[in-house]
């Protein structure tokens, strides 16, 4: 699912705190996909119709 997203050009943010659990970096990140942030979740969520997390 998230690689049909990432092919439909859409952002995708992956959870920094999550990330930091995993002992993941930026680097070990697909293309389509960035560091994001609970700022950021907020303000897609707000603006989102229909939010679906996974």
């Amino acid at each position: 699912m998230i690689k049909a997203v990432a092919l439909g050009k859409a952002e995708l943010g992956v959870c920094g705190s999550c990330m930091d659990a995993r002992g993941m970096t930026d680097d070990e990140l697909v293309k389509a996909a960035h560091r994001s942030t609970m700022d950021e979740l907020t303000d897609w969520t707000s603006w989102a119709d229909k939010v679906i997390t996974f």
